[in-house]
């Protein structure tokens, strides 16, 4: 979101945050993840943690101080280094305790639809979203949709890989290319594979690989949720006005 580009038309307060690099709270008629929290309230849930870095003071005045959620509580969790994202999950573990519990990006809006699933459920599972309609009713690139990883299932719609070939996750689907966008339900078993699971070549845990550790090593089994809704991405410079147009209409009451 640092990153100069020069093709993203952007008025002086969304540059200013996009320069700080917090994606919530970017401005697209309101700050992001208002939008999302919106979202989850919708879902059912009433409580959520979010994980800031220690230098993240903007974010906790903003959701402790200066405009609170009405509709669900906002806790918070530190996680004092950037040593990827299966690490920011476990900066969450006195949250969530040893209930199960829902992980998303807070650089993705979500549909309430796809979350209510997960709410409804207590077992591992993940909500896949089918990449064509990222592309067709989203802010998705096609050229970029390569980066969300295919999703893989077995024979009794159990997750087997989030990084196969296209042919092979088209064929475990019905002929539908799904990509995970990081929408979770986890157990206690995965704060254990964030834990155990290996530095990977970037110097971090990787939740990704948290996630296969925990299918590999600890015989995790997650249900497959396939989703033809759409997924708002909103990682550099050059999606924010997109991500605003697709906003314009939608209210925001987290």
């Amino acid at each position: 979101m640092r990153a100069a580009d020069s093709t993203a038309n952007l008025d002086n307060a969304a540059s200013f945050v996009a320069d700080s690099g917090v994606k919530a709270l970017i401005p697209v008629g309101r700050p992001f993840l208002d939008y999302v929290l919106s979202e989850l309230a919708d879902a059912g849930f009433t409580d959520v943690c979010l994980v800031i870095g220690p230098e993240h003071d903007a974010i906790r005045i903003r959701y402790e101080n200066e405009a609170p959620p009405a509709r669900i509580r906002a806790h918070f969790a530190i996680q004092r280094e950037p040593l990827g994202t299966a690490d920011a999950v476990l900066a969450a573990e006195g949250f969530v305790g040893d209930t199960s519990f829902v992980v998303i990006n807070s650089d993705n809006y979500y549909p309430a639809a796809a979350l209510a699933e997960l709410h409804g459920r207590s077992e591992p599972a993940l909500v896949a979203f089918a990449r064509d309609a990222l592309i067709a009713r989203g802010n998705v690139d096609p050229a970029r949709i390569g980066r969300f990883g295919a999703v893989e299932i077995d024979e009794t719609g159990k997750l087997r890989s989030m990084t196969a070939s296209d042919d092979r996750a088209a064929a475990s689907t019905g002929g539908r290319v799904y990509a995970s966008m990081n929408c979770w339900l986890f157990t206690a078993p995965v704060l254990a594979a964030c834990r155990a699971v290996p530095v990977s070549r970037r110097g971090e845990k990787e939740l990704t690989q948290a996630v296969q550790y925990a299918i590999d090593e600890l015989g995790v089994r997650f249900e497959v949720i396939l989703s033809g809704e759409t997924v708002l991405d909103l990682s550099s410079r050059a999606d924010i006005p997109r991500v605003a147009t697709l906003l314009r209409n939608v209210e925001a009451r987290p």
